[in-house]
């Protein structure tokens, strides 16, 4: 990754982290390339080649009559995709290199001395202090109560400045943090993403289509007694319950658009699969997809993810936009691989830093579901049970 952030302009590596997940994680595969295009331009690329790109927040302003008002912290293009060079595929023995010249590829990568750079900041700031919060959720609750919405993800941002910054050894710091089954390594020209993401979005595989949101998060225990007693606590809350199923019913609804009728299917519904700092109530949607979808169409149809909106899903953005104060711009957005196939599999720009190295700076961002009965301290506190992995990624010396 290294030897490819000095040569690429773009780079990609995605990682399951050997986490145990249903469908499984990402591959284990290393992109790099020099050739760039939008969304809008992707179905005109050669179809024999894979894709690898990221999804802005803000493309919900295309999909739908939307926009977004509040300043951003990071200009993050709306999308970006490249064309892949280079692509290494990871197994449990060896790496297979797809390269018109992988000899010279190995022997560079050989020679490659690692540069020692750490990533220092000046300070952490929060654009959201905790009063406001506790002032705002209980201003969606009070949405909640007309009728205006059922459930709404709230988010708040941490804004960094940078003295400098590895983006390699920042990444490999988050993935002893937090290993993850969506964890991603991209780089677009000076932008970054270290995502060490929990959440699918989509999955493609042949005619079959998933998604599986999150919702439902609750500490890890420090004994396999207390660990337990936490998971059937969440488990069972009836307050996670109703917020994994909303965000299901949606995505069952969005699925529905792209789906041949009666294929959409609830696979799991609140299974729980423990992380390593957090365990996490995760449900499958599946369906199979009609044909002649080009990824812009499935993508214009579901995106973004529900789980990162709320129900109804439309009214619930435009209130994002009144009570953040962020742009989100690739928070909340999607990162993935299209195969030559047509296959691809995309994950949710969460628990994720977001890096501009020409403006010296970085933010990131968490939030949680609020719903009727969601207690604004509780929902302030999970925030930042989510943040710690990157908070001690960030001040640690």
């Amino acid at each position: 990754m290294a030897w490819a952030d000095c040569h690429f302009p773009y780079v990609a590596n995605f990682s399951h982290q050997d986490i145990c997940y249903p469908y499984g994680g990402f591959d284990q595969v290393f992109y790099a390339g020099h050739q760039s295009c939008t969304l809008e331009e992707l179905e005109k690329q050669p179809l024999y080649m894979d894709r690898v790109g990221i999804l802005s927040y803000e493309l919900k302003n295309r999909f739908e009559r939307l926009q977004s008002t509040n300043e951003a912290i990071i200009d993050c293009p709306h999308s970006v995709f490249f064309l892949p060079t280079l692509k290494m595929l990871h197994s449990d023995k060896n790496v297979q290199i797809f390269h018109e010249q992988p000899e010279r590829i190995f022997a560079e990568i050989d020679a490659f001395k690692v540069p020692f750079l750490t990533t220092k900041i000046d300070s952490i700031r929060p654009l959201t202090s905790r009063n406001e919060y506790l002032k705002n959720v209980e201003k969606i609750k009070e949405h909640i109560i007309d009728g205006d919405i059922y459930e709404m993800n709230y988010c708040l941002a941490f804004e960094v400045g940078l003295k400098t910054f590895n983006p390699v050894h920042t990444y490999l710091s988050l993935m002893k943090q937090s290993p993850m089954p969506f964890s991603v390594f991209f780089k677009a020209g000076n932008q970054y993403v270290v995502s060490a993401s929990p959440e699918r979005f989509l999955k493609k595989s042949g005619s079959r289509i998933i998604a599986q949101p999150i919702k439902g998060t609750i500490r890890r225990g420090d004994s396999a007694q207390e660990d337990e007693v936490l998971r059937q606590q969440l488990q069972h809350s009836e307050k996670e319950r109703a917020e994994n199923l909303m965000i299901v019913d949606l995505m069952r609804n969005d699925l529905a658009r792209i789906a041949t009728t009666g294929s959409v299917k609830v696979e799991e519904l609140f299974g729980v699969y423990p992380f390593k700092r957090v365990s996490q109530m995760i449900s499958t949607v599946s369906a199979s997809l009609r044909p002649k979808l080009n990824f812009k169409d499935i993508v214009a149809n579901t995106f973004p993810m529900g789980s990162m909106t709320g129900a109804p899903k439309i009214r619930c953005m435009e209130l994002i936009d009144q009570y953040e104060n962020f742009r989100r711009g690739w928070f909340s957005g999607s990162i993935g691989y299209i195969s030559a196939n047509g296959d691809f599999d995309f994950n949710v720009v969460i628990r994720s830093i977001i890096v501009d190295v020409s403006a010296n700076k970085l933010f990131f961002a968490v939030g949680s579901a609020i719903t009727y009965d969601a207690d604004p301290a509780q929902e302030y506190e999970e925030c930042l049970l989510k943040a710690m992995p990157i908070f001690d990624v960030l001040t640690a010396k």
